[in-house]
């Protein structure tokens, strides 16, 4: 660094030379040094007090343009800002496959308090109890006097509520947006729907999630932003939905049965029409899974795709079907049912003495257990597996419910020839009534495999082949001749051409063997069978028909009056005209009305 000298010895010289005073030449060389940096820090003073002075102006502008913003806008309650992820709270509708709305979204609003800005805590939790009579009071003044600084109280309550709690008058009482999920046909598909509950919280916002049902096994299409307001549209028919419920209702309590199912399909698609299982429930006000006992005594139960049952003598048309495709018998085919059919301790015997042989059409006809499993040891285990499997009855359905996943039908430990033998009537092997409904679609729309969905289908997407057009015409003729002249003859419907076949099963013991007075009755059905639009098949658990002099509990009295009011019930509202069925014996051609019996 190079310094100036105060007194340069040029200046010094050339001052004495000329007779002046240096000492007065260093004196102005000062002075103008301090008025250079005098000026220096006042233009330096002078530009911070400038710039200072704008940035109160902004400021001042600032703050009376944010004061006169809120003079102006509608007074709100003071929110807490959530922390963590922004949560997405919005949900698609559900609706069915004609648009009618099954589940929806409600704004409504949660109760929470802040215990640091109440002014009377103990007043309010008073007060609270009042219009929230589910609420503790000493819980509520522990929690609003113990020191803590947030407290939840109600997540959902309605506008009535809301009103009330404000009429408190406690500043400490806040409100958060909510969007809750609305089922407004109550119990109408309740398991089908499921239910919804919240998931992650805040004061501001929460997400709706799904329980159980479609709304937990699509939960993240109904959650995506992309959807917009694209409804989730499903297969069921909400009218003919609550027809089904109606009559299963109704049948359950006259055949005092303990509970029931059923399922309509389309035999083409594998929509499903509708889908009942009760005791039901209502999903607005979902109730606590079952903590310990039988899940199935649970109105959450889902009979229709959870419970696994053996189906008794609605399996005998699958060995008979696969009998006649493999070209080992026709339905002319005399079999030998002289009884009991022995395979080693085990003794095969029919309800009735049916004779020394009957033809494979009246095997399924009179529901011989001795017929079918001589037809069944002539297919072999095998082939019988793998036909069974073609027809979806050894692994889950598949269908959009969050419960189908879990519901694998039970298989023999080892599949030996009496497990093909049992099997080929309709016990070893449990599976749902979904799983029937499904297997009876295939075996009778012409042979196409289906795959059972409850999501509407804008086209049809036939799947392989599984028996031919002409096996599929027999089985539905053997069918409708078990209810002209068979075990189902309280099925017949004037004008929709019903066929179908009954099964009986003694229900299992939890801990093993079978009850004496217990059965599961079912009945599966097509109509009209000649042009098969639909399946119809409908399970009571432990019902017992007592107008006769004995209880009666199988099938043909008790699950198959109550499928053939279903059918005369919603066949009209499928659009299906009563039809014309010529009657060969006598030439006489029967009109049937539309009317009930």
């Amino acid at each position: 660094m190079t310094r100036t000298p105060l007194r340069p010895l040029a200046q010094i010289l050339k001052a004495r030379v000329n007779g002046e005073n240096p000492d007065a030449i260093e004196r102005e060389n000062l002075r103008q040094r301090h008025e250079e940096a005098r000026n220096t820090s006042r233009a330096r003073a002078e530009g911070r007090l400038l710039i200072l002075g704008v940035f109160f102006l902004c400021a001042f502008f600032l703050v009376g343009l944010k004061m006169s913003l809120l003079a102006g806008s509608e007074p709100a309650e003071p929110r807490i800002a959530a922390s963590g992820a922004q949560i997405v709270a919005a949900r698609a509708d559900i609706t069915d496959r004609n648009g009618r709305i099954l589940a929806t979204n409600l704004s409504t609003h949660a109760l929470y308090a802040q215990p640091p800005l109440m002014i009377e805590p103990e007043r309010a939790a008073e007060e609270l109890v009042k219009i929230f009579p589910d609420l503790n009071l000493d819980s509520l003044k522990r929690h609003f006097m113990g020191g803590r600084k947030f407290v939840w109280i109600k997540r959902r309550i309605s506008p009535e509520q809301q009103q009330q709690v404000f009429d408190i008058g406690e500043p400490g009482l806040l409100f958060g947006p909510r969007e809750m999920r609305l089922y407004p046909n109550g119990r109408v598909a309740a398991h089908v729907l499921g239910g919804a509950g919240f998931g992650r919280e805040g004061v501001s916002s929460a997400e709706v999630i799904g329980v159980a049902g479609v709304e937990k096994a699509m939960d993240d299409e109904l959650r995506d932003p992309g959807r917009g307001d694209v409804p989730l549209a499903l297969s069921l028919d909400l009218t003919i939905q609550a027809a089904v419920e109606r009559v299963l209702e109704g049948g359950m309590r006259l055949m005092n049965a303990k509970g029931a199912a059923a399922v309509l399909m389309d035999v083409k698609t594998g929509e499903i029409i509708s889908l009942a299982s009760l005791p039901d429930f209502d999903p607005n006000d979902r109730p606590r899974p079952l903590t310990q006992g039988d899940p199935g005594d649970s109105p959450l139960f889902n009979r229709a795709v959870q419970g696994l049952y053996e189906l008794g003598s609605t399996f005998k048309i699958f060995a008979v079907a696969q009998g006649i495709d493999e070209k080992i018998v026709s339905r002319s085919t005399m079999v030998d049912i002289t009884g009991p059919l022995r395979w080693g301790k085990f003794k095969i015997r029919d309800l009735r003495n049916y004779g020394k042989a009957l033809s494979v059409e009246d095997v399924i006809v009179k529901s011989s257990n001795i017929g079918t499993a001589r037809i069944a040891q002539k297919i072999g285990m095998d082939r019988q597996r793998a036909f069974l499997d073609d027809l979806g009855l050894l692994r889950p359905t598949g269908v959009e419910l969050i419960e189908a996943k879990g519901a694998k039908p039970l298989l023999p430990p080892r599949w030996s020839e009496i497990s093909t033998m049992t099997i080929s009537y309709g016990h070893g092997l449990s599976a749902s009534p979904l799983h029937l409904a499904s297997a009876y679609a295939t075996l009778l729309n012409g042979g196409l495999q289906i795959q059972p969905t409850l999501l509407r289908q804008d086209a049809y997407r036939p799947g392989p082949r599984v028996i031919s057009e002409n096996t599929s015409k027999q089985a539905r003729e053997m069918l409708r001749q078990v209810v002209t002249r068979g075990t189902a003859s309280f099925g017949e419907v004037p004008g929709y051409r019903v066929g179908g076949k009954t099964g009986t099963a003694d229900k299992p013991k939890p801990q093993g063997g079978y009850y004496e007075d217990r059965v599961i009755a079912t009945f599966a059905s097509v109509f009209p069978y000649d042009d098969p639009k639909y399946v119809l098949v409908v399970t009571l658990d432990e019902p017992v028909e007592t107008s006769g002099q004995k209880p009666r509990r199988t099938a043909g009295w008790t699950a198959v009056p109550v499928a053939a009011e279903v059918v005369r019930r919603v066949a009209p509202l499928l659009g299906l005209a009563p039809g014309v069925e010529s009657v060969r014996r006598t030439g006489v051609t029967l009109v049937s009305q539309s009317n009930n019996e």
